[in-house]
């Protein structure tokens, strides 16, 4: 991607806020705001489905030449293992600043919410260990490609992986075909994304003209102390990323993904981030081979602001309807999200699903997650972009725990991608 087209969506943002506000006051009719509303949703609609046609494709290419290129499948197990390490410590720590700030700020402390019809849409099956297992393993690649089920793309690339790599002079030939295809969709990927502006503004100004900002006036002490707690654990990530890698390097790298998390903040969509922020990790010299393994990983396993949320929003629920958790309840609580938060993401509203999902088996009201779905999508910018950083800087520590300068393909890869 270009540099200045991060500009181009800084643009964006600020014309989508003004552009929404300005239909939200000028029209007084719901149904009109709504019209409106519609016509920015067709230009958000498009870009996101030009994005979704590529995570597939761009996933399984990508990952699949990178563990073929691995080989050893001692090297293979040694990164995952690596990159799940980091994954559970930064979700613990994610859970319990959620909540600390909660139980600090008590933001639903002495509402008196009233239920609401019900979070219709919302509800979920719990996602047990043993269906998160199951749910790793594809019935069909096509099926998962169809649904872009990442986390069942990366497991066939693996195993396809490890296949081509023993296939010596045999599978060559489709290790380059495998190459060309990873060119193609991140050629691809530039001339979708050259379009990030504009759906980056009207999926703003949709919001904004449905909703205003009197809406976030609402909820103001949800809001702002959510807000709070992802000053809070970004910090951490931060550090411990600078811990790893240096506070230069960290500092670097943050400045190489603000493209992809201003994607990711106005669209709410980590698919939306994902092709740049590949990208952008190669070009800061992390190896294809982690690159490519570690964030498809990481969209189900690594959701630091997703995780930071529904810690967050469970307790305000609890608070706001005067339930009262022991500390064993809130453990209980804790390690049901742990569970439920795995392996869900890639359903829409992901982060409500698990929240609603998890509500009853602690005796919540399921019924409150509605009452917090009218800015939710506020508080789904600010997760979203969390995710984007976290999974970023999870992918370059892992990098740096193997040590592993880019070899002679990956550093022909991080010219091409570079600029992309």
């Amino acid at each position: 991607m270009r540099p200045g087209l991060t500009n181009w969506v800084l643009l964006g943002m600020v014309l989508g806020v003004a552009v929404g506000l300005a239909c939200h006051h000028a029209v007084g009719a719901p149904e009109g705001r709504e019209a409106i509303a519609g016509g920015f949703a067709v230009v958000t609609t498009l870009f996101m489905r030009g994005i979704k046609m590529l995570i597939a494709p761009l996933v399984l290419s990508t990952l699949l030449v990178g563990v073929a290129k691995m080989g050893d499948g001692a090297a293979i197990g040694r990164i995952a293992a690596k990159a799940m390490l980091w994954f559970i410590l930064a979700s613990v720590a994610s859970m319990g600043v959620g909540l600390a700030v909660v139980q600090t700020l008590k933001p639903g402390a002495g509402l008196d919410l009233a239920a609401a019809a019900g979070a219709a849409g919302l509800k979920a099956p719990p996602m047990s260990v043993a269906n998160l297992i199951i749910h790793m393993a594809p019935s069909s690649i096509i099926d998962a490609m169809a649904n872009n089920a990442v986390l069942q793309i990366v497991v066939f690339a693996l195993v396809a992986g490890v296949a081509l790599a023993h296939l010596g002079q045999a599978g060559a030939e489709l290790l380059r075909i495998a190459e060309a295809v990873s060119a193609l969709m991140l050629r691809m990927t530039r001339y979708v994304m050259a379009l990030a502006p504009v759906a980056v503004f009207a999926a703003l100004a949709q919001s904004l003209t449905v909703h205003g900002i009197a809406i976030v006036g609402t909820y103001a002490a949800y809001v702002g102390g959510y807000y709070v707690a992802l000053a809070l654990l970004w910090s951490l990530l931060l550090g411990a990323g600078a811990v790893v890698l240096g506070a230069r390097s960290q500092w670097r790298l943050l400045k190489a993904i603000r493209e992809p998390m201003l994607i990711a903040f106005s669209t709410t969509s980590s698919e939306a981030a994902f092709p740049s922020l590949l990208a952008r990790l190669e070009g800061q010299g992390v190896p294809n081979r982690i690159a490519s393994f570690v964030l498809p990983l990481g969209y189900s396993f690594n959701l630091d602001g997703a995780m930071c949320y529904a810690v967050f929003a469970s307790m305000f629920i609890a608070q706001a309807y005067g339930v009262r958790l022991s500390p064993a309840e809130i453990v209980q609580l804790l390690l049901l999200l742990f569970i439920t938060g795995k392996g869900i993401a890639s359903v829409p509203r992901g982060s409500l699903v698990v929240v609603a999902a998890t509500l009853p088996l602690v005796h919540l009201p399921e019924a409150g997650v509605a009452l917090i779905l009218a800015v939710d999508h506020f508080l789904d910018m600010g997760r979203t972009a969390t995710n984007t950083m976290g999974n970023a800087i999870a992918a370059s520590v892992v990098a740096k725990w193997e040590r592993g300068a880019p070899g002679p393909e990956d550093v022909a890869g991080i010219s091409e991608t570079g600029q992309a």
